[in-house]
């Protein structure tokens, strides 16, 4: 018989609506069971449920009708709720949301403390927790001075300093570097092997491929069940839903597409190369070359030997950007890289002078922005930056105002503000209807598009964007790239993009510039970059998904000439050779 970590039985849940509406079902008879001892990962859409979802899971939320069960106990009773929380831990998105104390080892301590644990036995389980993350040699710090990624590692240590039985994690791994995400799923790996049930809310489909089951949502509802293989053959039905597919499964169908008869049920990298090289095995393929990347001759933009230093003088002290020199050209499509801690955020805080360097200058169009306040002010309207929680931005009572602050405080007319929040407003797809509502009433995928828009408005010559498309589904992802595409074209404004998505990275940049422990480690390219493969990992980053594919078609036999590093690339080359050998 099935033992279920948790089970549903027409759970419905509703949030409190406005004053005068009427309650709209965020979960609507939603019957589903998670097996005790799997990995589960849960698929869908921004709004689809999930989050919902997962907090019935640990009692954060009661049902408003219908039943929940964690290993057997009922959510809604509230003598169980210590019992259940002890079971079932929670990891959320934002680590900041769930670090509590001011010193890590003490946060780590917090849960278990309030479960009543012996103070002997907190030591042991904080020191276990520490070491499972990789964070023991940071236990003394204070998570506030921590990188986004180190402080998700503190906030897992909490979790697992319970020792549930269960852990949900949702959407943890979103604002992770590539180490980051693959340290997570180490850990999520160990976690299975321990007989720990593990349920993990992504948009990453690459890491739903090693489920055991996937539960898809859609509209507060269950749109589809299955193992990853019977759900990733529903490649109509996925598209439908929002969502992508793996790139391993879109090259198989790409090329079946295009006479290769290969087995659709290969979805981990190893399955896909090994699935390709019985029939590559030995061949020579050729990789298309890469456009040129557009060079001018003078940078818009220009960082000169930056150094900043953080609470210089205490024992805090970090050197966060060690003698940085960095151009950006008019009309490029630049992507800023790195693992986290590498530097990024703080580089390009320096780009309008909301840092200032502890050492070296920031030029704009051949002045130095800090040099006074006439610059600084100019810098800080002809470069526009968007921070990794753009919907921390928002301020104002409506939409409108949120996206005509900039254009006020240029001093523009009634009648150009009007202009210009229409016009940012069409850029991101904020309907018109939407003006007059409150922003933080609106969800988080339209937030992150109204905070870009106030940014937009101010018609920046260089758009810097801090992260812009992490936590969003794929067709959010796709659709905020874009619009901000549609505006670089439009206005010849320069792009700057930090990512920790090398498949974004591929596809959209002109230019790749790499940081590593503050300093540069890479630029060029990004051909030039992905085939610095091995020095991209040895510093914590990845290489996309098609150079993982091609890399082992190589240790397999294959030689491919060039660096590949697109899906689409990668199906070029193949279906290239496999039409010349049919010619032949």
């Amino acid at each position: 018989m099935t033992e279920f970590a948790i089970k549903t039985e027409d759970l419905t849940y509703f949030y409190p609506p406005d004053e005068g509406e009427a309650p709209k079902n965020a979960l609507e008879s939603v019957t589903v069971g998670v097996e005790a001892g799997k990995f589960t990962v849960i698929l869908g859409h921004n709004g689809s449920g999930k989050s919902t979802l997962a907090r019935h899971m640990n009692a954060l939320l009661l049902p408003k009708g219908g039943k929940v069960y964690a290993f057997g106990m009922d959510t809604a009773d509230e003598k169980l709720t210590l019992d259940i929380r002890r079971k079932v831990g929670m990891v959320f998105q934002n680590p900041d949301n769930q670090i509590v104390s001011n010193v890590v080892e003490e946060d780590v301590a917090f849960a278990p403390e309030n479960l009543g644990i012996p103070t002997e036995e907190i030591r042991i389980r904080v020191d276990e927790a520490l070491k499972t993350v990789g964070m023991y040699d940071f236990r003394e710090h204070a998570p506030h001075l921590l990188s986004g990624g180190q402080k998700q590692r503190v906030a897992i240590a909490g979790v697992l300093a319970m020792r549930p039985n269960c852990v949900v994690f949702d959407e943890s791994t979103a604002m992770l570097d590539p180490r980051g995400r693959r340290d997570v799923m180490d850990i999520i790996r160990r976690l299975r092997a321990e007989g720990v049930t593990v349920i993990l809310i992504t948009h990453h489909m690459e890491e739903a491929v090693e489920a055991d089951n996937v539960i898809v949502m859609d509209g507060g509802r269950i749109a589809l069940q299955g193992t990853p293989r019977e759900i990733f053959k529903k490649t109509d039905e996925i598209r439908a839903l929002g969502l992508a597919l793996p790139d391993t499964v879109k090259l198989i169908n790409r090329l079946n597409a295009s006479g290769f008869s290969l087995n659709d049920e290969a979805i981990t990298v190893s399955e896909c190369a090994g699935e390709l090289l019985k029939t590559v095995s030995g061949a020579h393929i050729t990789a298309p070359v890469p456009a040129e990347t557009k060079t001018v001759s003078e940078p818009v933009l220009s960082v000169k030997e930056l150094t900043h230093v953080y609470s210089k003088g205490t024992p805090f002290e970090l050197t966060a950007l060690k003698n940085i020199n960095v151009d950006i050209y008019p009309g490029e499509v630049a992507a800023i890289i790195g693992h986290t801690g590498s530097g990024k955020s703080t580089l390009i805080q320096h780009l309008n002078g909301l840092i200032k360097p502890s050492q070296g200058k920031i030029i704009l169009e051949g002045k130095d922005i800090n040099s006074s306040k006439e610059n600084l002010k100019a810098a800080r309207s002809k470069v526009g930056l968007v921070f990794q929680y753009p919907e921390y931005q928002l301020f104002e009572e409506t939409v409108y105002k949120d996206i005509a602050f900039g254009p006020k405080n240029q001093g523009l007319s009634e009648e150009e503000i009007d202009e210009r929040v229409k016009m940012a407003a069409g850029f991101v797809g904020i309907g018109e209807e939407l003006f007059e509502a409150s922003p933080f009433e609106l969800s988080g995928g339209q937030k992150r598009r109204i905070a870009i828009a106030g940014v937009i408005a101010m018609r920046p010559e260089i758009l810097v964007l801090d992260e812009p498309m992490a936590g969003l589904d794929p067709a959010g992802r796709e659709e905020i790239m874009d619009n901000l595409l549609a505006y670089h074209r439009k206005t010849g404004a320069s792009l700057v993009i930090v990512t920790h998505s090398m498949d974004d990275a591929a596809k959209y940049a002109d230019r790749m510039i790499v940081l590593s422990g503050g300093e540069v480690a890479l630029e060029g390219c990004p051909s030039a970059v992905f085939s610095q493969d091995e020095l991209l990992e040895s510093i914590g980053l990845s290489v996309p998904t098609a150079s993982l594919i091609a890399r082992s078609l190589r240790e397999g036999g294959a030689e491919i000439e060039g660096t590949v590093y697109t899906v689409d690339a990668l199906a070029e080359a193949l279906t290239a050779w496999k039409g010349g050998v049919a010619g032949a």
